[in-house]
């Protein structure tokens, strides 16, 4: 069992420029404890994503880290030119040497889409152009493509990737229709809410994983689940704890969906906080309640690795840390041979 982090880098009332430092000083320790990724949202005029330009973020967590693998989860395709999004692909995989995983996806949010002048209806369409275009230049030295949205004949590549033919790809997912072409591409996925649903989704691209041919020692892609979790010495501190910061990230979650009057009702992970640790999405308590929690969790959604969040809403690097350091110590040495 490999676990992972997963940051959208929102914002917490601190100062930027501290907020960068400490999420920079947090990825420090999710290298040294032996963390498999780091993956980072992108979100744009909102609190609840202060990396809007994940590369530039990436790349100071390059240097300040030496094993840890990192990458978008996603790069928003719909509102950058593929071009400048290979040629960024390339350069962090160089800089890191070879420890990008790519995370694609069309956006969700028509408000962030609006302000890059972009359409919802046609962002599909440009994502699956966009997506099509990096992973032509990631694999030739001229880039020849005729799109609806992107036209390109006989672009010189001078960059290209440490990873060959290209680095790993992740992909959210929340239906079983979708498992087909991620199973087919090999592509490794991330799923959130109750983990009864999700086990539809891992099965599915179990199955679907076996049926095709596949190199000798080729191991099945990541099939991962994200958990908000809080760590600490007594129930009631991580409740607590855990409580008044999830408040801050799902208002950050919510700030443009309310601003204009029209608020997530669908969101796989409820706003009440009882409600979201009751159905297991968010898991909070002593060491012990916390391996209880993700042994569950595990189980039921079929995951074969979690993406776990130890900073967002306003807690304090101190917060963040303590339940980091619990988690290290005492939780993740559980599931080492798993």
């Amino acid at each position: 069992m490999k676990f992972g982090i997963f940051d959208h880098v929102d914002q917490s009332g601190a100062p930027l420029a501290d907020l960068y430092e400490n999420r920079l000083r947090l990825a420090e320790v999710y290298d040294r404890a032996g963390f498999y990724c780091y993956h980072i949202a992108e979100h744009h005029g909102t609190p609840l994503g202060a990396a809007g330009s994940p590369s530039v973020f990436l790349a100071a967590v390059a240097q300040r880290t030496k094993r840890l693998r990192f990458g978008p989860l996603v790069y928003v395709l719909s509102t950058t030119h593929p071009l400048r999004i290979f040629e960024e692909i390339c350069m962090l995989d160089q800089l890191s040497r070879g420890r990008l995983e790519v995370g694609i996806g069309r956006g969700t949010s028509p408000y962030e889409m609006s302000y890059f002048g972009v359409d919802i209806g046609e962002s599909l369409k440009i994502y699956t152009e966009a997506y099509e275009v990096i992973l032509r230049a990631l694999k030739s030295t001229r880039l020849n493509f005729e799109g609806e949205h992107f036209h390109f004949k006989d672009v010189p590549v001078v960059l290209d990737s440490y990873q060959k033919p290209h680095p790993p790809i992740w992909y959210g997912l929340s239906s079983p229709d979708a498992v087909p072409w991620v199973a087919q591409n090999g592509i490794n996925i991330v799923c959130n809410g109750p983990s009864a649903p999700v086990r539809a989704i891992t099965d599915r691209y179990r199955s679907l994983w076996q049926s095709m041919p596949h190199p000798p020692g080729t191991a099945l892609p990541m099939l991962g689940l994200g958990r908000h979790l809080m760590v600490a010495d007594s129930h009631a501190e991580a409740f607590s704890t855990g409580k008044r910061a999830f408040k801050v990230w799902y208002d950050n979650l919510q700030h443009l969906w309310r601003a204009q009057g029209k608020p997530l009702t669908r969101y796989p992970i409820p706003e009440d906080f009882q409600a979201a640790v009751d159905a297991g999405i968010v898991i909070v308590g002593t060491p012990g309640e916390v391996i209880a929690g993700l042994e569950r969790e595990i189980e039921v959604s079929g995951a074969n690795y979690v993406l776990t969040r130890y900073a967002y809403g306003d807690l304090s690097f101190e917060e963040s840390s303590r339940s980091l350091s619990l988690f290290v110590q005492e939780v993740m040495p559980h599931f080492a041979d798993r």
